[in-house]
């Protein structure tokens, strides 16, 4: 089961992610990605004006405590129901083994294409660890 903080759950967090992360492909699944650009600061976090002696400035919020979180896509053209949840539970815990190893704060949304219903959980982690990797470099 992945934690409840590690879950993308809202729409409007899923369009972010597809819209202005960045994508790989492999041949049974796409995962897009949306990595903080500075150290500590999750994507979209809000700005904080902090008033100072030497006047005003500008700083993001450290994101120490922010973790990463993770979103499935798994639609009909996957298969019935019994295959779409099978190949989820998959997805779910490949990605889990692998979430100490994403950047803090980053933001995943994997999408299930048509062959991952026939596919193996070790191919399915080698089609995320294929696309992980190129993501991240």
């Amino acid at each position: 089961m992945l934690p409840a903080a590690n879950r993308l759950t809202r729409s409007q967090d899923f369009g972010l992610v597809v819209r202005r992360g960045r994508r790989a492909g492999r041949p049974r699944l796409v995962v897009h990605a949306l990595v903080p650009t500075s150290p500590g600061v999750a994507p979209g976090t809000p700005v904080v004006v902090d008033a100072t002696p030497a006047g005003r400035r500008t700083s993001a919020q450290p994101t120490s405590d922010v973790q990463s979180k993770v979103g499935f896509v798994v639609s009909k053209a996957v298969g019935n129901s019994v295959v779409r949840h099978r190949v989820s539970r998959r997805l779910r815990h490949v990605v889990r083994d692998r979430l100490p190893g994403l950047p803090p704060g980053s933001s995943l949304v994997v999408r299930a294409l048509a062959p991952a219903a026939t596919a193996s959980s070790a191919d399915l982690a080698a089609d995320f660890d294929a696309a992980l990797r190129r993501l991240l470099r």
